[in-house]
């Protein structure tokens, strides 16, 4: 008597532009839905068409400002209600993943916050990228696919055929990221030790390591006001680089970021399309991370290895 649930992939406003290629590379059309905002800037989700017993997939990074975060919510809400078999989070950036523990006294843990928003509103699943600390994925009590840009990255890397090449990161948080890049393309890797004086503001920065005569390409997660990225940036090329270039995640890219980018000894910032970018940077590149968050989708419908498209 049952036949297989559809498949129905939906999209919160900012983040259709990345919809709309994970729904070609699936070969589906974007469900249709209606945001209605009304006068006091208060918003309401309607689907306009029917989801009853369907697995949906909704799309929708959590960047700032909370609006985008607030109509998933109202999204997931809507789709339990109008009958959804299962409800999946489709988050490429998620937000608030900075506030992952109490690093001072009388702080919020935000991330842990949006995780039980997210729960309460009823997703059976969670598929994110990159998330800024890994025990992010312990704050639900569903299952989370967790996503790694490098397999957009690692091929784009190895296309540029660097002679030299050395992988570094601009701080000693990200440095196991950096290790597995360095691990997997048998280069060696050069850490930069920084101390902050307040938040998104570097005080000092010292390079550990040797980069004389190498072309180094900087990784990292995020990129915010591009103060840290740059600052490495120049301080490796002072120290005798040949050129440096940076890879990044998520492209938060606040200003000030894109005037220093464009001023910053860097070659190019590559990203990810996990987020919009609309300012004028001739340096910025985005790669796109649809397909892989299509063949993801594939993989939880017909329940297979998630982790098997792993590249490291």
């Amino acid at each position: 008597m049952s036949e297989k649930a559809p498949v129905m992939v939906f999209s919160g406003t900012n983040s259709r532009y990345l919809a709309e290629k994970i729904c070609a590379s699936l070969d589906c059309p974007l469900g249709k839905m209606n945001i209605t905002h009304f006068a006091d800037g208060e918003f309401a989700v309607s689907y306009e068409e029917s989801i009853r017993g369907a697995h949906v997939f909704l799309v929708q990074s959590t960047f700032p400002n909370s609006d985008n975060l607030m109509e998933l919510l109202l999204m997931i809400d809507a789709a339990k209600r109008a009958s959804a078999k299962s409800v999946v989070a489709v988050i490429p950036y998620f937000g608030w993943a900075r506030q992952d523990r109490k690093d001072k006294p009388r702080v919020s843990i935000g991330a842990k916050l949006v995780a039980d928003l997210l729960s309460v509103a009823g997703i059976d699943r969670l598929i994110t990228m990159d998330l800024h600390a890994d025990q992010i994925q312990g704050f639900f009590n569903i299952p989370v696919d967790h996503l790694y840009a490098s397999a957009v990255f690692l091929p784009y890397i190895e296309s540029l055929k660097l002679k030299d090449l050395v992988i570094a990161t601009p701080d000693v948080g990200g440095s196991k990221r950096a290790s597995t890049f360095s691990k997997y393309l048998g280069v060696p890797l050069v850490l930069c030790n920084k101390s902050r004086e307040k938040a998104n503001e570097v005080a000092s920065m010292q390079i550990i390591g040797d980069v004389t005569n190498k072309n180094v390409v900087l990784v990292d997660d995020i990129v915010d006001t591009a103060g840290t990225i740059t600052k490495a940036a120049n301080i490796m090329l002072d120290a005798g680089a040949s050129s440096v270039r940076a890879i990044a995640s998520h492209c938060v890219m606040s200003d000030p970021a894109s005037f220093r980018v464009q001023e910053s000894s860097l070659t190019e910032i590559v990203f990810t399309d996990s987020i919009p970018y609309s300012k004028k940077c001739a340096k910025v590149k985005q790669l796109s991370i649809a397909d892989m968050f299509a063949e993801t989708i594939k993989r939880v419908v017909n329940n297979e290895s998630i982790s098997s498209q792993y590249i490291i």
